[in-house]
């Protein structure tokens, strides 16, 4: 078992890992309270050893991260851990290694759990005890850091059975094209301006309500930015709507909508306002999505039965080859750049589905 430290000094870490050229990695965060999720612990693991690394301590940690993202790395589920460590240090990793992608490939289901994985392969339980715990209180409880330790301990030799399973199947080049995905900045990046996608209320609105919905959906994406905070603390949905459906003009009406928050009417009124008289000028360009028609719902069916055909050859989740989400925004835009036409997809299915389409 690796011996297990806990680091308030980040920079310390420099030398030692220095010594290593891979590293089991994952984090601990909590965005409950902010817009950008606040990581709160750094777990970083080797063979021997285990680094619960303090990022909150006021140390300097400059020379922890440009050592740190200068090695490949080890994790399970990976997106969020990237995400926040992107947050956090303004740069991607050299390069990762998944193990639920690795999984995925040889056959496990294609969403398995860390603690899933673990009991699979090594036929050890471990019990997800603290996943609410609050990581950015100060000090940290022995068990919290235990818990953490625990999250990175069997990253490593995961990593050389899954990476051995992989190799013998010829599909280990899968595993790291597909991790490697994970390392495009554009999926992290946050834009205003698709805000009105994660408005699911505003799904059927049309004209200068849909356009006033996107255009307060961008204020408020803009407003918990700038001051990191979530979305819902900024204004909740239902008031966004409220205020979209029915298009006020002038502050004693925005007053009368339900739920509208006195304070916040008189902080910023004038700026809800301002958006939805802005909604004039451009509602015509402003229309939900359109469902797919039946021409296309048929493309799609055909497009899962070559998927799921060639998953069941490979022995393996139809998702890990391609989701019905991406599918369907296939089938939907016409776009070629899905990652179902790029590298092993390609060779697999993707001339057969370019040829559908």
């Amino acid at each position: 078992m690796p011996q297990f430290h806990f680091v308030e000094e980040p920079d310390s870490l420099v030398e030692t890992l220095r010594a290593h050229e891979l590293l089991a990695v994952d984090t601990e965060f909590m965005r409950e309270r902010t817009y950008f999720a606040q990581l709160c612990l750094a777990q970083v693991g080797t063979e021997g050893d285990i680094w619960c690394v303090d990022p909150l301590s006021g140390h300097t940690q400059d020379a922890f991260w440009t050592e740190l993202l200068g090695h490949e790395w080890v994790l399970h589920s990976a997106r969020q851990d990237i995400e926040v460590i992107y947050q956090t240090a303004g740069e991607m990793p050299r390069a990762i290694f998944d193990t639920q992608i690795a999984a995925g490939l040889l056959g496990f289901p294609a969403q398995i759990g860390y603690a899933g994985l673990v009991k699979e392969l090594f036929d050890v339980e471990i019990h997800k005890t603290h996943t609410r715990a609050d990581w950015s209180k100060r000090p940290l409880r022995d068990e919290y850091l235990e818990y953490a330790a625990e999250d990175v301990e069997y990253l490593l030799p995961a990593y050389e059975t899954l990476t051995e399973r992989l190799e013998r199947e010829g599909r280990l080049e899968w595993a790291r094209s597909d991790a490697k995905w994970l390392l495009d900045p554009t999926l992290y990046d946050i834009g205003a301006e698709q805000a009105i996608d994660r408005l699911k209320g505003a799904r059927n609105f049309r004209g200068r309500k849909r356009a006033a919905a996107a255009r307060l959906a961008a204020w408020r994406e803009a407003e918990a930015i700038k001051r990191n905070r979530p979305r819902q603390w900024i204004m909740r949905d239902a008031v966004l709507l409220e205020i979209a459906w029915n298009l006020p003009q002038r502050e004693s009406e925005l007053a009368s909508l339900d739920g509208m928050p006195p304070k916040l009417l008189k902080r910023v009124g004038h700026e809800l306002l301002a958006a939805v008289a802005s909604a004039n000028d451009d509602a015509s360009s402003y229309q939900p999505p359109r469902p797919p028609n039946e021409g296309q719902k048929a493309l799609l069916k055909e497009m899962q039965a070559k998927v799921a055909a060639c998953a069941a050859d490979l022995g393996i989740a139809a998702e890990t080859v391609a989701s019905k989400r991406e599918l369907s925004a296939v089938v939907i835009t016409g776009s070629r750049k899905s990652r179902v036409f790029s590298g092993w997809r390609a060779e697999l299915i993707g001339a057969e589905l370019l040829e559908l389409l």
